[in-house]
């Protein structure tokens, strides 16, 4: 198990950002969250296995068709037992 905690910049609000990773990531059977963030950004976490961890980074940095993704930073962190087994759309955080 691999746990990542992401910040993605860019034209990522307004475009569908949210959505689109939680259909990714429940597609990879990942666990995990994902919010807009006041600033601007689009905030995720994400637990599961190495390799789908890594498809669902490498697909953070197309992102959905009208977001332009500028940067995103990656964070590894511990697994978190308490996750669902879900991945979750938060409201969003300042």
């Amino acid at each position: 198990m691999r746990a990542v905690h992401l910040f993605i910049e860019g034209r990522v609000q307004g475009v569908g950002f949210r959505d689109w990773l939680k259909r990714e990531a429940q597609g990879l059977g990942l666990s995990g969250w994902v919010r807009n963030r006041g600033d601007g950004r689009v905030e995720a976490q994400a637990q599961g296995a190495p390799e789908l961890i890594d498809r669902l980074v490498a697909a953070c940095h197309r992102g959905p068709d009208l977001a332009h993704v500028r940067h995103v930073e990656l964070v590894e962190i511990p697994i978190n037992s308490a996750l669902s087994g879900e991945f979750v759309r938060l409201s969003t955080v300042s």
